[in-house]
């Protein structure tokens, strides 16, 4: 089992900048992916950034650029790095962690992760 728990959602104005955590804790594998999603009002739950047990990224189009993936393994801490948010960033976000099914694909749908947290709201005002 694996625990996830996201902090560092708020309120912030368009142009600002935001950063999640989520803290993961229990029986985590080395092969481990971790991933990033939002669902906004109103919508499906989309990615929006995952990193794979070798340190690969991926990043939605609608955010390259604007948010950065990491982690930090000595912390058990996955974070996203969010710059220049703009109103349609408004969504909960929710981080997500599954053991990679292959090594040559990095896992970006909703379906390759087992593992969710309950999600941190994220807020952007015009």
């Amino acid at each position: 089992q694996v625990q996830l728990v996201e902090s560092g959602g708020g309120s912030v104005q368009a142009g600002g900048s935001l950063r999640l955590s989520c803290a993961v804790s229990g029986s985590t594998h080395s092969s481990y992916a971790l991933a990033w999603f939002r669902r906004p009002p109103g919508k499906e739950r989309e990615g929006v950034a995952t990193i794979d047990s070798a340190a690969r990224t991926y990043y939605a189009d609608s955010v390259k650029g604007r948010f950065t993936i990491s982690q930090d393994n000595a912390e058990n801490t996955l974070y996203l790095q969010m710059n220049s948010l703009k109103p349609e960033d408004t969504a909960m976000y929710y981080c997500a962690a599954d053991i990679m099914r292959s090594t040559i694909v990095i896992p970006i749908e909703e379906d390759d992760f087992g593992y969710w947290g309950q999600g941190t709201q994220v807020t952007v005002s015009s």
